[in-house]
């Protein structure tokens, strides 16, 4: 199939400076892996908003779990899974809490791991 811009195959010169719906703003360079960095700050920011939160949902889950009765709804069950999800992302939110800290103080002291 022939394209009218580009006659016999021809795509034009060089690599193309932007790619995909977003773009790239740097050209690859083959050390992505080595030199990829993360928005640390969003993430100390999210951890620390949302460790809280987990906790409250899990004690609270867990508090209203107890008080169920035989025949409320929702079931005993069905909260205490809740409350045990809600822990569950608060030790997610409060390791990623503590690695967050360790890199950014790592990147203070201008120590880099190789």
């Amino acid at each position: 199939m022939s394209d009218r811009r580009h006659p016999h195959g021809a795509t034009g010169g060089g690599p193309r400076a932007r790619s995909g719906a977003v773009g790239r703003r740097r050209p690859r360079t083959g050390t992505e892996p080595a030199t990829a960095q993360s928005a640390l700050g969003l993430r100390l920011l999210l951890s620390a908003v949302f460790l809280p939160l987990f906790l409250a949902g899990a004690a609270y889950f867990g508090v209203w779990a107890a008080d169920a009765g035989p025949g409320d709804i929702p079931g005993r069950g069905g909260l205490v899974v809740l409350a045990v999800v809600c822990l569950a992302f608060a030790l997610l939110a409060a390791s990623d809490l503590l690695v967050v800290a360790r890199r950014l103080r790592r990147e203070r002291a201008g120590t880099v791991p190789h």
